[in-house]
């Protein structure tokens, strides 16, 4: 075959995993049942502890599968890891909108937080090593920012739909969202594993080699203090606005004169618009880096966040645009952060550094929930995100006076 035609034939095909990317992308479905998840759960006699513990429930079954699942997704192929972990979700949503009670939903989030563990580290190896086979590695930023935009775009419409569905029964979102993750299924079966992995040496990846290819991505002094400052401090305190969103958007909205029987399709409006917020920042994720830089937003970003979230306890309705920033932003910078750390490991092992930086964030994050979920049922859910801004401010300043957790740009070789 000629060059050109060579050429022609490997960008047409990278054009069009990249489109199925996308098409996956948008079936995550969360924005059917995230408008009504909290509210769902109050309905079910559930107290803001018990929510909390759910959610360390999740994150303690993130901390023991992130790695194991990561190795099974090196040792079988991302797109596999990926198809197992979506049908488990897909499966996990039905039964959450069938349960009752609390220790129903407390082993449903066990299953549930397992498929996202075949999914975490998967998902963005599988889009780098796809990348790479095209030489077209940097351009990760660029491509999954428009994926997440693509995402956010339809769950814009999902959250709407979501809301009203919600005002009629609290479970009929959490249906439909698991119909739709099936179709993201169909999606992954039609999609190849990148040529970059299969050239590895994923047969002879053993448990041991794994772990010590993580241990020695972690060896990297600025890669260590970028794990505080992003996977620790930033994403356990931004985790908490998505808990303690919706009781605070009710109280918030009521207390300015809004019925009590609006709240539910209100939710799914302030999702939408959230989502579209986020789409659209998600859109430009590459003009960001260019014109703002990795470094700079990392650096700026977490003393913005957590100034935000002290001040809207003294000033209760700015939680409305502090919800909306923090929401808008985090897909941005969950792209950033999967480069940062992509740029610094090696196609082997991929699937499970990444899988470890999810494990460390979601250690991480227990205290966190444990200490808010108590914190907002003897004083107030604005009080524990309040709290949890000055831990971010305090805990960020603290790591960057420890060490640059940006550090020098030092990529390992894919």
């Amino acid at each position: 075959m000629p060059v050109g035609s060579l050429v022609s034939w490997r960008q047409s095909s990278l054009r069009g995993r990249v489109l199925k990317y996308y098409l996956y992308k948008a079936t995550k479905a969360v924005e059917f049942y995230r408008p009504i998840m909290y509210l769902f759960f109050l309905a079910q006699g559930l107290n803001f502890t018990q929510i909390a513990t759910l959610e360390v429930i999740y994150n303690l079954t993130t901390l023991f599968g992130e790695v194991p699942t990561g190795y099974v997704g090196d040792r079988i192929g991302r797109r596999n890891s990926l198809l197992v972990g979506t049908v488990l979700i897909a499966v996990t949503l039905l039964g959450i909108g069938l349960a009752e009670s609390f220790p129903a939903l407390a082993v449903l989030y066990v299953f549930w937080s397992a498929g996202y563990n075949f999914r975490s580290g998967s998902e963005d190896a599988w889009l780098y090593d796809t990348l790479t086979d095209d030489l077209s590695e940097d351009e990760f930023a660029h491509v999954r920012g428009r994926g997440e935009s693509a995402s956010l775009a339809v769950g814009a419409g999902a959250a709407v739909v979501g809301g009203y569905l919600g005002s009629i029964d609290l479970s009929y979102p959490w249906f439909v969202a698991a119909a739709v993750t099936g179709v993201g299924a169909l999606v992954l079966v039609t999609l190849d594993e990148p040529e970059t992995y299969r050239e590895s040496d994923s047969d002879d990846l053993s448990f041991r080699r794994t772990v010590g290819i993580v241990r020695d991505a972690l060896a990297q002094r600025n890669l260590r203090a970028f794990i505080v400052y992003y996977y620790v401090l930033y994403a356990a305190v931004t985790y908490l606005v998505f808990v303690f969103l919706q009781p605070v958007f009710r109280t918030v909205v009521v207390d300015i004169g809004v019925a009590p029987g609006r709240v539910e399709s209100l939710l799914g409006w302030f999702y939408a618009a959230y989502s579209l917020v986020g789409a659209v920042l998600s859109y430009y994720t590459g003009a960001i880096e260019d014109a703002i830089g990795v470094r700079t937003w990392f650096l700026v970003l977490p003393f913005v966040v957590g100034a935000a979230l002290v001040g809207m306890y003294f000033v209760p309705v700015l939680a409305l645009p502090t919800f909306l920033f923090a929401r808008g932003l985090s897909d941005v910078t969950r792209s950033f952060a999967g480069q940062f750390v992509n740029e610094r490991v090696d196609t082997l092992g991929r699937a499970t550094v990444l899988s470890a930086m999810a494990m460390v964030s979601g250690l991480a994050v227990v205290p966190f929930q444990f200490g808010s979920g108590v914190v907002s049922d003897a004083v107030s859910p604005l009080f524990a995100l309040a709290a949890g801004g000055l831990a971010l401010v305090v805990g960020s300043a603290a790591v960057r006076w420890w060490e640059d957790p940006m550090g020098a740009r030092d990529p390992a070789q894919s």
